[in-house]
């Protein structure tokens, strides 16, 4: 058995099948979710996963380059876009490599989804918690 904090198979097969610039949409509960991209269907409850715990799963094993959010987020969620910023910050520390952040509004980030890799959708029921995380290299 896996002994590190990405236990979910469906998560750690997803991180080691990434490359370079590929994007990975960590979605709320009720982001639509195009059928190109592989689904990860986390959702159990509302709230159940949240956001931030699956994000702080996945940034134990992925290396990322850039996160886009949702410029709606800033108004509409601003205790979890600050909570976001800080995960996002310490995840640049940890891996010893800048993340940029940018945004874009709702409906563009809902058209970007069709290109990702996968969208993993978690429980959570937060206005525009909703991100584009784009892949990095470790080297």
């Amino acid at each position: 058995m896996k002994k590190t904090t990405l236990l979910n198979s469906h998560l750690s097969a997803l991180v080691a099948s990434v490359g370079h610039t590929d994007g990975i949409v960590l979605a709320d509960a009720g982001l639509p979710i195009p059928g190109g991209p592989q689904r990860i269907d986390l959702a159990v409850s509302p709230g159940l996963p949240g956001l931030l715990a699956v994000l702080s799963a996945l940034l134990t094993e992925l290396q990322l380059e850039s996160v886009t959010l949702a410029q709606e987020i800033i108004t509409a969620s601003p205790e979890l876009h600050q909570q976001l910023l800080a995960k996002i910050a310490e995840a640049a520390i940890d891996q010893g490599k800048e993340i940029t952040v940018s945004y874009i509004n709702h409906e563009q980030f809902k058209q970007d989804t069709t290109q990702a890799k996968a969208v993993v959708r978690t429980g959570e029921c937060t206005p525009y918690a909703n991100l584009i995380l784009r892949c990095g290299v470790p080297f």
